[in-house]
């Protein structure tokens, strides 16, 4: 019997690589990061200037094969942690409706926390280069992506675990 897919997704720098990490460590799951595939694969190839067409032919081809490669896993017994960002609302329903056609169950996880305090901390990501670092992200390209992504219509959060990171960051530091 397949396992679960976890799907998570949020803005940038709302710790959703953090969270799908210490996931797949509490579930003993396989983590899949788009992030990591990308840099992986096409990282040396990426074009000087940002092609948003360049890279998104690139990010369908990376999404197709850990659909694949997370079903089979899947199919194994083990359960998966979908980091693929999922900015738009029809990638989310897309991996959503992929995963119930093939009954396999999933668990929506929404990751939010306050623009300043994302925006911090991915450059701060970008000077340290610690474990959730894959490529620069310039202040250029977060505005950009803060555009892009689209914000979770309430049916998406009906069922989903949502994890304000900046509420659990304000705790930590009381």
């Amino acid at each position: 019997m397949s396992k679960k897919f976890h799907i998570v997704f949020g803005r940038q720098g709302a710790g959703k690589s953090t969270y799908s990490k210490k996931l797949t460590k509490d579930i003993e799951g396989v983590h899949f990061s788009i992030d990591q595939w990308m840099w992986k694969l096409y990282g040396k190839d990426m074009p000087k200037s940002m092609n948003l067409k360049w890279i998104m032919e690139r990010v369908d081809r990376c999404e197709q094969q850990i659909w694949e490669t997370a079903k089979n896993i899947s199919d194994c017994g083990v359960e998966v942690v979908l980091d693929l960002g999922f900015t738009k609302f029809e990638k989310r329903e897309l991996f959503t409706s992929l995963a119930k056609e093939q009954n396999i169950p999933t668990q929506i996880h929404y990751i939010k926390a306050p623009h300043d305090l994302r925006k911090n901390r991915v450059l701060k990501r970008n000077n340290e280069k610690g474990e959730t670092y894959s490529f620069e992200v310039t202040s250029g390209m977060f505005d950009f992506m803060e555009g892009e992504f689209q914000i979770p219509r309430e049916k998406e959060l009906k069922k989903a675990i949502i994890i304000d990171t900046g509420e659990t960051e304000n705790n930590e530091n009381k």
